[in-house]
C-alpha cells in the first residue's frame, strides 16, 4: 500500500521475531530499517522502540560501547514522550549493558530505575522483567539470598501475569542461584525447566543459557549428558555470535 508507517512498525516486528529466533542480522536488518523510517517519519516513539532493539542486537553480540549509545538514544526519547513502559525497558536494558562491563554501580541505578517505573504502571510482566534484572545483579555480586528473595516476589508477579517466557528467565535465575549455593539437583532441575519452556517458545539465547547452566549441573552431578548440553550451548552461542557468552561458559566451565 506504500504505507511508511505501517511498513516501519511491521519492520520492526519482523526484527523482533527474528531476534527471538535468533537470526541476529535479519534481526539488525529489520530494525535499522524501521529506526531510518522512523526518522523520515520524525515518529520519536518507533525511533526508541527501533534504537533500543538495535541496542540489544549490539548487546548480543557483545558491543557493549554500541549497545549503551544506542539505549541512551532510546531511552531519551522515551522520556521525551513520556513513554513509561518503554522507559522501565530500556533502563532494565541498560542495567544490563553496564552488568556486561561490570560497572555495578551504574549497572544497580539503571534496575532501580526501571523497578521503580515499572511499579508506576502496575504491568505484572514487566515489573517481574526489572525486579529479575535487579536478582541477576544481586547474584553477580553474591548476594544469593536477597537475589532469592526478590524472586519469590517474582514467582508471586509471574503467576498473575501468564508469561511463559518470564516462567523461563526465572527458572533460569533459579537454576543460577541453586549453582552458588551448590545445590545441583535443584538446578539441574529448574535449568532444564527454562530450557524446556525456551525452546517451546523457540526463545534460541534462553534456550543457550538454560543449556549451559543444566550442562554445569551435570557436570557437578557426574552425569553423562554434561557434554551434550555444553555443546547445545556453544553451538547456539555461536550463531547468534554472541562471544561474550561463550567466553563466559569457557571461562566458568571450560570444555
Amino acid at each position: 500500500r506504500a504505507d511508511h508507517d505501517g511498513r516501519m512498525r511491521a519492520l520492526n516486528l519482523l526484527g523482533a521475531i527474528a531476534f527471538e529466533h535468533g537470526q541476529l542480522d535479519a534481526a539488525e536488518r529489520a530494525f535499522s530499517g524501521a529506526l531510518d523510517l522512523a526518522r523520515e517519519l520524525a515518529d520519536t516513539l518507533m525511533s526508541a522502540h527501533a534504537s533500543n532493539n538495535l541496542a540489544s542486537v549490539a548487546h548480543l553480540r557483545t558491543e557493549p560501547e554500541m549497545a549503551l549509545t544506542l539505549y541512551r538514544s532510546a531511552l531519551t526519547s522515551f522520556l521525551r514522550v513520556g513513554d513509561r513502559h518503554g522507559t522501565a525497558r530500556t533502563y532494565h536494558n541498560l542495567a544490563l549493558a553496564f552488568r556486561t562491563l561490570a560497572e555495578w554501580d551504574d549497572a544497580e541505578g539503571a534496575a532501580l530505575e526501571a523497578v521503580r517505573h515499572a511499579e508506576q504502571i502496575g504491568d505484572a510482566s514487566l515489573l517481574a522483567l526489572t525486579m529479575m534484572g535487579r536478582a541477576e545483579i544481586r547474584i553477580d555480586r553474591g548476594e544469593i539470598a536477597l537475589a532469592r528473595q526478590e524472586l519469590e516476589r517474582v514467582g508471586r508477579l509471574l503467576g498473575q501475569a501468564g508469561d511463559p517466557i518470564g516462567d523461563a528467565e526465572l527458572c533460569r535465575l533459579r537454576a543460577r542461584c541453586a549453582l552458588e549455593e551448590g545445590d545441583y539437583a535443584r538446578a539441574l532441575a529448574d535449568a532444564d525447566e527454562g530450557r524446556r519452556i525456551a525452546m517451546a517458545f523457540d526463545s534460541a539465547q534462553l534456550q543457550a543459557e538454560c543449556s549451559a547452566l543444566s550442562a554445569r549441573a551435570l557436570r557437578a552431578l557426574d552425569r553423562p549428558l554434561s557434554a551434550e548440553r555444553r555443546a547445545e550451548a556453544v553451538a547456539i552461542f555461536q550463531r547468534l555470535g554472541a562471544t561474550r557468552f561463550l567466553e563466559e561458559l569457557d571461562r566458568i566451565f571450560p570444555a
